[in-house]
């Protein structure tokens, strides 16, 4: 929905309800609260290997000052025209994490708005990554930055999140450019080589031997094309002999 429609989705205190209520909308533990601010204190907690909870920050206070906290954020977002996008997106992101307005679904939602400020801001090629992806990939790391900036609240330097919303976004933005470099490769194949490398991405690990038997293709054809692929950067090879086999990149 964000994807198809970030330039009407207007960034408000009710847009922000109405996306979390989306967000929730087939979780049945969440019906009491989906699409409302949160109404009991929710700080962030990680599970120790003991079975014990520690609290990895604390939150804004439900009520008046959560509400208090997100009026000023949008109006601060709205009103700022000196802060490059950029900065603007990441500090977002970070004020929201920080208040959790919602009992639960904040951080889930972060991200999507992160995607969605960076769609209104013509960074239109964040749709076809996963900044989620990103970030769980990075938990432990997301969660240390936030803690570091967080201990000096109200008053912190946020540098080190910036920083690491920048590193995510260019890690995800190379990903991506490796995924179009490859499909720009894949556009002058062979008709074969198209073939062989759809077995291979459907069939990981095949032999050769295998591949040949079922496209109906010579083996020798196949094993001259291989290391086409595999010079093209388009597939693995693994093992050896007998044993060689083949899996996508």
């Amino acid at each position: 929905m964000i994807s198809e429609s970030y330039e009407e989705i207007s960034i408000t205190e009710n847009s922000l309800k109405s996306l979390h209520n989306i967000l929730l909308k087939h979780s049945k533990k969440d019906s009491w609260h989906k699409g409302d601010y949160k109404q009991h204190i929710n700080a962030v907690k990680a599970k120790l290997p003991d079975g014990t909870r520690q609290i990895i920050f604390q939150t804004t206070e439900a009520g008046f000052p959560t509400q208090d906290a997100m009026r000023f954020l949008i109006d601060w977002y709205i009103n700022d025209n000196e802060t490059h996008p950029l900065v603007k997106c990441a500090i977002f992101a970070y004020e929201f994490v920080s208040i959790h307005p919602f009992q639960d679904g904040n951080g889930r939602l972060s991200r999507l708005l992160a995607t969605l400020l960076l769609l209104k801001h013509g960074y239109k090629w964040i749709q076809y990554v996963s900044f989620e992806h990103e970030i769980e990939s990075r938990k432990t790391e997301y969660y240390r930055v936030l803690r570091s900036c967080q201990t000096q609240r109200p008053n912190e330097v946020v540098t080190d999140w910036i920083r690491f919303f920048f590193n995510a976004l260019g890690n995800i933005q190379h990903q991506l450019m490796v995924k179009l470099e490859s499909k720009g490769v894949e556009t002058k194949l062979s008709p074969r080589e198209k073939s062989i490398l759809t077995y291979i991405e459907n069939n990981a690990g095949c032999k050769s031997g295998e591949i040949a038997k079922k496209l109906g293709i010579p083996n020798p054809t196949v094993k001259r094309i291989l290391p086409k692929l595999l010079e093209k950067n388009l597939i693995e090879k693994f093992g050896t002999g007998p044993g060689t086999n083949y899996s996508m990149k």
